[in-house]
């Protein structure tokens, strides 16, 4: 990395409502209020992106993305203002660019898309689609949001919503180019797409890392061969540190077991045993001390080549403080080191 090119690490946050022992989920006012603090501590840290994903379910906070990244543009100076994702299957092209060109212009040219499928399919029947054209909904939608962003006034026809002729879409950024990401869970098939269309790359570390580097490689490749120079790469991570690899494990197990029997069932009953494999040196989970952070950094960083590293914090109910201690370690402690290791 260079200096002129810095490695970036921030954080995101689905704003999940995660309920307590009696079964009681936060509540979503509170839970807004310190996903805006967490904004703020970041940017006043030196974080250098901030992201909120959509969700469409009683157990989210946040459905619209760009509304709670507008509060956040107004409370913050420097830290970039992303989706994570924006779920473009099940929304319009059009709106999408008018209210994030929008954000860039409250936030002075900070705002970012990631485009995704989204991890949930409630979006479908809520907004009336037909499930069966999952992929055609995507694939349509994303073509029309970069044609939008690259030409205006815009011309197109596709097979998912009217076609436009000739439209002008306004609001248009700050930024010359309104920067949008493609965000990958695994498939091949979404690796070579963001390549041959020389989109910048989020890969969704969940699994055995270094299962994703094929992925990384063969979006390198897409993109070289479509005649783009390989865009950035961002990879994203479930995250605690704390001062001490042990009181960092045992802070967040609880919290961590609970966020993944309410959140991801399909992984199965998360215990102890698993978490210290899950959060060990070569495995995904980022839970430990800044050392130990930025270790795995680098060893991902070897890996893969990414450019970015978002951390979702906040996960199981982790409390306030706990949280904005772990957002403040990784912004201090990590970041500088990491940046240190690639820039020599």
């Amino acid at each position: 990395m260079s200096a002129a090119n810095p490695f970036e690490i921030g954080i995101f946050t689905f704003g999940e409502l995660t309920r307590n022992a009696e079964g009681q989920p936060m509540d979503p006012a509170t839970r807004m209020r310190d996903i805006l603090e967490w904004a703020r501590v970041a940017d006043e840290a030196g974080l250098d992106v901030f992201g909120v994903g959509e969700h469409h379910r009683e157990d989210f906070a946040v459905s619209s993305p760009p509304v709670v990244l507008a509060a956040a543009a107004a409370q913050t100076t420097n830290i970039r203002l992303t989706s994570t994702v924006t779920v473009l299957s099940s929304a319009d092209p059009v709106r999408v660019f008018e209210d994030f060109a929008t954000l860039d212009l409250i936030s002075g040219g900070r705002a970012e898309i990631t485009a995704g499928r989204g991890a949930y399919l409630e979006s479908f029947p809520l907004f009336g689609q037909d499930l069966q054209r999952y992929d055609e909904y995507f694939d349509d939608r994303l073509e029309l949001l970069l044609k939008i962003r690259d030409e205006n006034p815009v011309t197109f026809s596709g097979t998912t919503r009217a076609p436009l002729n000739d439209a002008g879409v306004f609001p248009r950024p700050v930024q010359e180019s309104l920067p949008i990401w493609a965000a990958v869970g695994g498939t091949p098939a979404s690796a070579v797409r963001a390549g041959k269309l020389g989109m910048p790359l989020y890969l969704a570390i969940l699994g055995d890392p270094p299962r994703f580097a094929p992925l990384a490689e063969l979006y390198r490749r897409s993109a070289a061969a479509a005649g783009w120079e390989p865009a950035q790469i961002g990879v994203t991570s479930h995250f605690y540190v704390e001062e001490t690899s042990q009181g960092a494990k045992n802070t967040f197990f609880p919290h961590y077991s609970s966020y993944i029997g309410q959140n991801m069932p399909r992984a199965g009953r998360l215990d102890r045993p698993a978490f210290d494999a899950w959060a060990s040196p070569r495995g995904a989970l980022f839970a430990g001390s800044p050392v130990e952070i930025v270790e795995k950094i680098l060893w991902e960083h070897e890996i893969l080549g990414h450019t970015r590293f978002l951390a979702q914090v906040g996960l199981g109910g982790l409390s306030q403080a706990q949280t904005l201690r772990s957002i403040e370690l990784l912004a201090t402690e990590v970041l500088p080191a990491v940046r240190a290791a690639l820039q020599n």
